[in-house]
């Protein structure tokens, strides 16, 4: 349902959420991001950990971006062996914020490929920056995604 008072517009989402009713509601202004109701802060870091602070997110969108990874099983079968409900709740989430998109390459049954949007890559400069910290403190590998080579 759309109700648009001054400008902005209300948009209500109802969806069933195991046999719950569960209620979205997005603020939407012309030129001006969506503010979805379900942050628990205004702060832009609160936001933003959020969206990707937990330990699965921002994994996903490395092998999304750096390692060529399109698939589901792909994801799945990553080091880190994500499990597959996780990487499910994940995917939609950074879906449902643009930072990763969907297109289907198999009909029976529906497959889909992922792929990062320019507003995921807009996250590689924190990725670069987590990996020089974790490679200088914690004698984590670093991987320079020009090359594809990763250094002990």
């Amino acid at each position: 349902m759309k109700v648009t008072h001054k400008g902005v517009t209300l948009i209500m989402q109802v969806t069933m959420v195991k046999n719950r009713m569960s209620t979205k509601i997005q603020k939407f202004k012309q030129g001006v991001a969506a503010e979805p109701a379900d942050f628990r802060s205004r702060c832009a870091i609160a936001r933003s950990l959020d969206l990707i602070g937990d330990k699965w997110t921002l994994l996903i969108v490395r092998d999304l971006m750096w390692h060529g990874k399109e698939t589901f099983q792909a994801l799945q079968n990553s080091a880190e062996h994500i499990p597959s409900n996780i990487l499910s709740s994940r995917l939609k989430r950074l879906i449902e914020f643009g930072i990763v998109e969907k297109t289907p390459y198999q009909d029976r049954p529906i497959r889909y490929r992922y792929a990062i949007t320019a507003t995921g890559r807009s996250l590689e400069p924190i990725l670069l920056s987590l990996m020089q910290w974790g490679h200088g403190n914690l004698g984590g590998g670093y991987f320079d995604p020009a090359t594809g080579q990763t250094t002990p």
